[in-house]
């Protein structure tokens, strides 16, 4: 950025997302996660759905683009992110291997271990589901700085569980966006005793398509069910199962409804996913917990609307998890 922009012609320029090189919420790229409180990192990775819909390796990209228009201080916490933490844009997770998913896994572990080495706490966006198995490999369990040795607690806000044991793999993929919230369990990652996912509606193959998350011991709260709770009810289901473990965010953008996100890889139109309103609600009630990261999956911006609305709440969804980091940080 020039040095001879005054303070007000910077505020004004920053906010236009075709305006000179694109960062993650016009932060500065930094590659050195030592440096930073909270790293946002771009997931490329589509191949962990193995689908025709692989133009999920563009969402950190389409997200990069319309960042800048996001909110730059969050009112109802009433803090100041980029004022109370070291926070840089990491760029994206390198990918040579692009189209072998089971390596590019391996990288994206690999990319995080130096995150959690100093402690960094991550808020990615992807890329595939498939990415979140490769982040947690890293970040959590016995050899981890973040959780500090334990397994991690998820909040899991998607249409689908992702527990799909009934398959061996997803067209090749074994680690794949099918797969990552069963072998994470087994692998020692994650804890499902704290963990819940919630807003499942997707399509079922068979009649224990769910059976697995349940054998698992996640806590599952499909759309009908929050809807029979209701939010508050949920929310203290949610708060009471987290208690003090480590929490990881992860949310599908797919569990929103259709009308709200239509450029995502699995779209679940019979049935009405969450509201905008619904999900801000439910994330901003683990407000004060022990979040270590968060990651958003899922966006194809090549079929998002020309006003690119998915890609946007990408961005709203990513600016709420490193709100909570931020918060969180402000009050130790």
């Amino acid at each position: 950025m020039s040095d001879n922009l005054s303070d007000d012609d910077r505020m004004m320029l920053e906010g236009l997302y075709w305006w000179d090189i694109p960062t993650l919420f016009r932060c500065p790229i930094e590659r050195d996660p030592a440096k930073l409180d909270i790293a946002l990192v771009g997931v490329p990775h589509s191949t962990g759905n193995g689908t025709t819909e692989r133009d999920q390796h563009l969402g950190p990209r389409a997200v990069r683009d319309v960042s800048a228009m996001s909110r730059r201080v969050h009112s109802e916490f009433q803090v100041d992110p980029w004022q109370s933490c070291r926070i840089g844009d990491m760029g994206d997770v390198p990918l040579p291997e692009a189209n072998d998913n089971e390596r590019c896994i391996e990288r994206i572990t690999d990319f995080y271990r130096a995150l959690d080495a100093t402690g960094t706490r991550p808020v990615s966006i992807g890329g595939d589901h498939a990415v979140t198995g490769g982040i947690m490999q890293a970040i959590s369990g016995d050899k981890a700085r973040l959780t500090e040795g334990r397994k991690a607690a998820f909040l899991h806000f998607d249409a689908h569980t992702d527990a799909y044991e009934q398959v061996p793999h997803f067209l090749g993929a074994v680690k794949s966006a099918a797969h990552w919230a069963a072998y994470l369990v087994r692998d020692g990652y994650i804890d499902t005793a704290h963990s819940v996912q919630i807003g499942m509606r997707g399509n079922p193959r068979t009649l224990d398509w769910w059976k697995t998350s349940s054998d698992l011991g996640y806590e599952v709260v499909p759309i009908k069910r929050y809807r029979e709770l209701g939010p508050l009810k949920t929310i203290e289901l949610i708060n009471d199962r987290i208690g003090d473990a480590p929490l990881y965010i992860t949310f599908d953008l797919d569990c929103m409804d259709t009308t709200i996100c239509p450029g995502v890889a699995n779209l679940e139109c019979g049935i009405q996913g969450f509201q905008v309103d619904e999900v801000m609600e439910l994330l901003r009630c683990v407000r004060g917990k022990n979040i270590i990261g968060g990651d958003v999956v899922c966006l194809m911006p090549t079929k998002d609307h020309p006003n690119r609305q998915t890609s946007h709440f990408a961005t709203a969804v990513m600016f709420e998890i490193l709100s909570l980091i931020a918060d969180t940080n402000q009050s130790v």
